[in-house]
């Protein structure tokens, strides 16, 4: 990882680093992002962007889109026919326009905690108020509380609900029942669902990602996922995302909030990084998804007791039991810094996740070896 130091990386940022975790000389893996090379169509392609030496304004080329859902049908089996499919800079930036859209001030939108940390404060900008569908924790590890989130999509004020699949940090794939399930709870209560897709690439081997758009049956259930190549190749600090929809009112809605605030600019970097991404990517991917299963393995056969790996589906982000230490919150945040690994605490997604924390495993084995060998050395 030492090619990042020196960056402007979030990650290796030592002053984020000694706000957040009290010292900047710790192994950063608490950023959902992959720590090694570049897919190479990826690289060549930017770079043979950057040598034509213009930047100026650009046409976004059909050929984007029609190299993502070239992508989603070989890989996932959806082909996009018959739905709407627009830019957007980022997952952040669909949540937010759909939730002032969609919304009003004082109404409710669902979560399923824990899960990523940028939802509540999506909401809670908004003026609108958090509604909370934990999820449920058992030996065989989480599953959704349907019964749960039928009462509160039946509240008179939640009009949305924001699914996370696959599911960060607990890495889940959900399955076509599941996802049945959750379309036709919230079509009962009139609650469309944001579904943020960006993991969709991450699932897990024999684990096969569902696109929500394809296990909603008859329910008609309102609807939008958000999707794009910035976790799958690591080019979020370049690339766009996309929102798709069956909706057209809700299309139009997106589109004419896109035009009046120019959510549509795009990078010319972007746009050469995107469809080379997709048109020329998989074996790249093929490979990051056999180093995730065996850095995963690698970190279950190498962790000391108590510290439990919890089973991962989907993502390269490895959810680990830490609740065998006894340390309350506070004390778990201190000692991931006396071991000296920057990891997400897991009360950032949640309360339900305190007790765990949420570590980057999209980096060389021998940085996995590392940070095994921090915390098992240090452990209290």
């Amino acid at each position: 990882m030492d090619r990042y130091a020196g960056s402007q990386s979030l990650a290796f940022d030592s002053a984020r680093l000694g706000e957040l975790f009290g010292s900047d000389e710790l192994l950063p893996l608490w950023i959902a992002e992959p720590y090694l090379p570049l897919a190479e169509p990826v690289r060549a392609a930017i770079e043979e962007r950057s040598s034509q030496g213009w930047y100026g304004y650009e046409i976004r080329p059909g050929a984007l889109k029609s190299a993502f859902w070239e992508w989603m049908d070989r890989r996932h089996g959806w082909d996009g026919q018959g739905l709407k499919t627009m830019v957007s800079p980022s997952v952040g930036s669909s949540i937010g326009v759909l939730i002032n859209e969609l919304s009003d001030e004082g109404d409710g939108v669902i979560i399923q905690p824990p899960v990523f940390t940028d939802f509540k404060p999506l909401i809670t900008v908004a003026d609108r108020m958090v509604v909370r569908s934990p999820l449920v924790l058992s030996d065989e590890g989480y599953r959704m509380d349907l019964d749960g989130l039928s009462g509160a999509a039946s509240l008179s004020t939640t009009k949305l609900m924001i699914l996370c699949n696959p599911h960060n940090p607990v890495g889940r794939v959900w399955s076509r029942e599941e996802l049945s399930a959750v379309a036709h709870i919230c079509a009962e209560s009139d609650v469309t669902i944001i579904a943020d897709e960006v993991h969709a690439d991450l699932g897990l081997p024999p684990n096969t990602f569902v696109p929500f758009a394809t296990a909603i049956e008859e329910s008609g259930v309102a609807w939008a996922s958000i999707h794009g190549p910035i976790k799958t190749f690591g080019l979020a600090g370049i690339c766009d995302t996309l929102l798709i929809t069956d909706n057209d009112d809700l299309a139009a809605t997106f589109k004419g909030v896109s035009r009046r605030l120019h959510l549509t600019r795009n990078n010319v970097f972007a746009t050469a990084a995107f469809e080379a991404a997709y048109r020329d990517g998989g074996d790249w991917l093929d490979d990051l998804l056999d180093l995730i299963v065996s850095n995963i393995r690698r970190l279950d056969e190498g962790l000391a007791e108590p510290i439990r790996v919890m089973p991962q589906q989907a993502t390269y982000l490895a959810w680990l039991d830490f609740r065998g230490l006894h340390l309350d919150v506070p004390e778990l945040a201190e000692w991931f810094t006396t071991a000296g690994v920057a990891m997400s605490p897991g009360h950032w997604f949640g309360r339900e996740g305190a007790g765990f924390g949420r570590l980057s495993i999209a980096v060389d084995p021998s940085t996995i070896d590392e940070a095994i060998d921090r915390l098992n050395r240090n452990l209290p």
